[in-house]
């Protein structure tokens, strides 16, 4: 399905190294992540271990990330265990079974990285910007922001098939974002002003302009600087949406913008948008 945050084939392959357990592993993996097993479905698969493992798949909506976290809860233990069965190989078997149990690994986290998963210090990490996406969502709940959520939506469902969507959204979510905690702050956007004269106003109604960060505080050249370069996201957002995003006509000859560098606007708009609700939310 378009949209999925796991692919089919990495829950294949993952489903197929977990056959190896017992059937009570295998349901308390998923039992402790918050999991439901759908024991009405019947999946079109042999064996009794991968009919189990489809019966909790079934339950989960795979575009939704609060979901897909339950999934990856368990994928983190999966690994977990593969690497001490590894490590227990190192001392019990032949030089033979301890590389049969390395590549199981490899493959394990190879595939995870297919779908923009990074197996890090025991912990599976998304790409750039996506986890910082659920924390605004949080911040659009609390603010009853309809259309910031239904950004967040669009952003995640094309970011890898229709990045020129993704990068043109990103923009419109550092706008939104703008206006939101100024509209919060009784200071609603009249017009149509560009992005960065939007975020010059919020860094201003947020006491964030390099020159509110007093020269005696620890480290305030450090703390200006970041401030700067972060304030010109929105300047660069503008100028990759112009070039390659949606919302204005392109030359025919326009080459079709990678998911990576979409997934980089993401990442910066969605840092930006964070830090800009913290922020909010501790000075109000």
């Amino acid at each position: 399905m378009s949209g999925d945050l796991i692919s089919m084939k990495t829950r294949q392959v993952f489903r197929e190294h977990l056959v190896g357990w017992t059937l009570r592993t295998i349901s308390d993996e998923f039992d402790a992540a918050g999991v439901f097993c759908d024991l009405e479905y019947q999946p079109p698969v042999s064996g009794q271990r991968r009919s189990l493992i489809e019966q909790y798949y079934h339950s989960i909506n795979w575009t939704d990330r609060r979901d897909v976290k339950k999934i990856i809860q368990v994928y983190e233990n999966v690994l977990k265990s593969a690497i001490e069965y590894e490590n227990s190989m190192t001392f019990m078997s032949s030089s033979s079974g301890v590389e049969a149990a390395k590549l199981a690994t490899k493959k394990l986290i190879e595939i995870l990285k297919q779908d923009d998963f990074q197996f890090v210090d025991g912990r599976i990490v998304t790409g750039a910007g996506m986890s910082s996406l659920d924390d605004i969502k949080e911040a659009a709940a609390q603010f009853d922001a309809k259309h910031l959520v239904e950004q967040i939506r669009r952003i995640e469902q094309s970011v890898d098939t229709d990045p020129a969507l993704a990068i043109g959204t990103a923009k419109e979510l550092v706008e939104t974002c703008c206006r939101t905690i100024l509209s919060e702050r009784g200071k609603p956007v009249a017009g149509t002003p560009d992005i960065p004269i939007l975020i010059k106003q919020t860094f201003k109604e947020l006491n964030l302009l390099p020159d509110d960060i007093p020269e005696q505080a620890k480290g305030s050249g450090i703390i200006k600087r970041l401030l700067s370069n972060l304030a010109t996201i929105g300047q660069g957002l503008a100028e990759i949406r112009n070039l390659y995003g949606t919302g204005h006509g392109k030359e025919g000859a326009t080459q079709p913008i990678r998911p990576r560098h979409a997934k980089l606007a993401v990442g910066a708009a969605s840092t930006l948008a964070v830090f800009l609700f913290e922020t909010h939310k501790e000075t109000l």
